[in-house]
C-alpha cells in the first residue's frame, strides 16, 4: 500500500473525504477491540470525547458540567445513549445510527442521580445481562460513583478510560483527513490573531480576532477554553489567558487558541515580536525553534515519546536554556481529547513510555522562559504533527517569525 500517512488529502470539500458512516464504524470497532482486551464485557463512558467518539454526538456543552451531562454504553453489538434532554430530540432525529437514545437529567443532585442509575441504567443493564458483567467506566462524580456501586452492586467496574485511551490512539485515515481541515482552520485563527498583533492593542483584543475567525469558519469552539494570548512580561513567566494587558514595542506576543471541527482539535500556537527584536529574545528563540524542530525530526516509528523528549531537552541544553523549559510536559497526543495520552516530556515520574506508531497525532510545544528579559523572555512553537510509516509529517504551515529568527 506504501505510506499511507505520507500525504494529506487535497480535497477542499471534507465530504467527498470522509465517509462518515465508515468512520463510526471504524471506531467503534477500535473501542470494541480495545474492550475485549482489557476483558470488559461493556463500556460507559462519560467524558465528552468518550462519548463523541462512540457516538459522534455533539453536544451543547456547560461551562463546569463536563461528564455530567451526556453519557454512552457500548456493548459488543450496539450503542446507548444517554443524553441531556435538552439535546435528546435532536439526538433522535438526527442520530439514526443511535437506536437506543434516552434522555437523563444533569448528573448532579443526588436524588436525581439516583433516580438515573435505578430507573433508567439499572434497566439497561438488566435487559442486556450486564448486572453481574465487568463494566469499564472513565469518569464519574462521587454521587454518581457510589450510586452505581450502592444500586448495581454486582456489576464489576473497571477503569475504562485507559481502554478508550488505547482505542483512539492510533488514527483512522478519515480522522487524519477531519484533523488536516481542524489545523487549516486552527491555521486562519492564530494568523488572524497575528495580524491583530500591533503596539496599543490589548491582549483580549487580539484573541477577539482569533475567536471571530474561528466562528466565523464554522469551528466548534477552541482548543484552549480560555484563549491564550500573552505579551511582554506576561511570558515570563507565563500567563495562559488573555488579559487587558497593552500590547507594547518590542514585546514578544504569544497566540494559542487552536481548533475543533467536526469532534478533532488542532492545537497551532506561535510567537512573534511586535517591533523589533533584541539579541536576547533572539537567543531564546533560536533555541527553542531547533530544539521544536529536533523534536518533529524525532517523531518517528519506533522512537519511544521519551527518546522524542530527550531530543528537544538535548538541544536546549546545547543552547544553554535546559533548566528554563515551563514546568509541564512539551507535547501531547491530540484527536477528539484537546489533551490526550501519550505526552512527550511529562515532568512528573511515572508517565508511560509509549513507542510511536503511524496514525498517531501529537501536538508538539516546547516553551522556555528567561525572567527579566525587557519585552519578555518567553517562546513557544507549536505544531500539528503525524507520525508515518516513513517519518514524521508536520501538518501546520503557518510561518515562524523571520525577525526573531534572524
Amino acid at each position: 500500500m506504501g505510506d499511507r500517512w505520507a500525504r494529506g488529502p487535497f480535497a477542499v470539500d471534507y465530504e467527498q473525504r470522509v465517509d462518515f458512516a465508515a468512520l463510526r464504524a471504524g471506531r467503534l470497532a477500535r473501542a470494541r477491540q480495545a474492550m475485549a482486551a482489557a476483558g470488559l464485557e461493556a463500556l460507559l463512558v462519560w467524558k465528552d470525547e468518550n462519548v463523541r467518539y462512540l457516538t459522534s454526538l455533539r453536544p451543547q456543552l456547560l461551562a463546569g458540567k463536563s461528564g455530567l451531562l451526556n453519557g454512552a454504553l457500548l456493548t459488543g453489538h450496539e450503542v446507548v445513549l444517554f443524553v441531556s434532554g435538552g439535546d435528546c430530540d435532536r439526538a433522535r432525529a438526527t442520530m439514526p445510527w443511535v437506536q437506543d437514545v434516552r434522555p437523563i437529567p444533569i448528573l448532579e443532585e443526588a436524588g436525581l442521580v439516583g433516580y438515573f442509575v435505578d430507573h433508567i441504567l439499572r434497566p439497561v443493564f438488566q435487559a442486556r445481562g450486564l448486572l453481574r458483567a465487568r463494566v469499564g467506566t472513565d469518569l464519574a462524580s462521587f454521587v454518581l460513583h457510589e450510586a452505581l456501586r450502592e444500586q448495581m452492586p454486582e456489576v464489576r467496574w473497571a477503569d475504562g478510560d485507559r481502554v478508550m485511551q488505547r482505542a483512539r490512539r492510533v488514527k483512522l485515515p478519515d480522522e487524519v483527513a477531519l484533523i488536516e481541515e481542524a489545523v487549516a482552520m486552527a491555521e486562519a485563527v492564530t494568523q488572524a490573531a497575528l495580524d491583530a498583533v500591533r503596539p496599543g492593542v490589548r491582549e483580549v483584543e487580539v484573541a477577539a480576532e482569533a475567536l471571530r475567525t474561528l466562528y466565523r469558519l464554522g469551528g466548534e469552539y477552541a482548543h484552549v477554553t480560555t484563549p491564550f494570548v500573552a505579551s511582554g512580561e506576561h511570558m515570563s513567566p507565563p500567563t495562559r489567558l488573555a488579559t487587558d494587558k497593552l500590547v507594547r514595542h518590542g514585546d514578544l506576543v504569544f497566540v494559542d487558541i487552536g481548533c475543533m471541527w467536526n469532534g478533532y482539535f488542532a492545537d497551532v500556537g506561535r510567537t512573534v515580536v511586535c517591533g523589533e527584536p533584541s539579541a536576547e529574545q533572539r537567543r531564546v528563540y533560536r533555541a527553542v525553534y531547533e530544539a521544536h524542530r529536533a523534536g518533529l525530526e524525532a517523531l518517528r516509528p519506533g522512537a519511544t515519546n521519551r527518546e522524542v523528549a530527550d531530543r528537544i531537552r538535548a538541544e536546549a541544553r546545547r543552547h544553554g536554556l535546559e533548566q528554563h523549559f515551563l514546568t509541564l510536559f512539551i507535547g501531547h497526543g491530540i484527536g477528539v481529547g484537546s489533551n490526550e495520552p501519550p505526552y512527550v516530556g511529562e515532568v512528573f515520574p511515572d508517565a508511560e513510555e509509549v513507542v510511536l506508531e503511524p496514525g498517531m497525532v501529537f501536538a508538539m510545544e516546547p516553551l522556555i522562559w528567561v525572567p527579566d528579559v525587557p519585552g519578555g523572555g518567553g517562546v513557544r512553537l507549536e505544531d500539528m504533527v503525524l507520525v508515518t510509516e516513513s517519518g514524521s509529517r508536520v501538518m501546520s504551515r503557518l510561518p515562524y517569525d523571520a525577525a526573531l529568527l534572524g
